[in-house]
């Protein structure tokens, strides 16, 4: 993959995990459907679908299979936004299996 399509992955990568973030933040002590459709969920929304247009571009210019392993930056990305934002607290396996995920991610990148 060239810069500039890495560049919309990992933009699109972050985007999806605000986004979730923003849903976290919009659902959490809601109960009704009515509760979810506030400013946080719209923000949410937003910016996934910002991420999927980033998304279907970097699939534009690269291959399939060079462009999906990057939901698992999204993964780690919302996991480590638990942990900052929300003060989620995690066990040392747990970061373990993010490390692994990430090492996995950069073998799949440089090949």
């Amino acid at each position: 993959m060239t810069w500039p399509v890495y560049a919309l992955v990992l933009t699109g990568s972050v985007c999806a995990a605000f986004g979730q973030l923003f849903f976290k933040l919009g659902a959490t002590g809601r109960s009704s459907v009515e509760a979810f459709m506030n400013g946080w969920t719209a923000l949410g929304l937003l910016l996934y679908a910002v991420g999927t247009g980033l998304w279907i571009a970097s699939l534009s210019q690269a291959k399939l299979t060079a462009v999906y392993p990057f939901t698992a930056l999204t993964f780690v990305l919302v996991y480590l936004l638990g942990i900052g934002v929300l003060g989620e607290v995690v066990s040392g396996r747990a970061l373990t299996g993010v490390a692994l995920v990430l090492v996995g991610l950069f073998l799949i990148a440089v090949s």
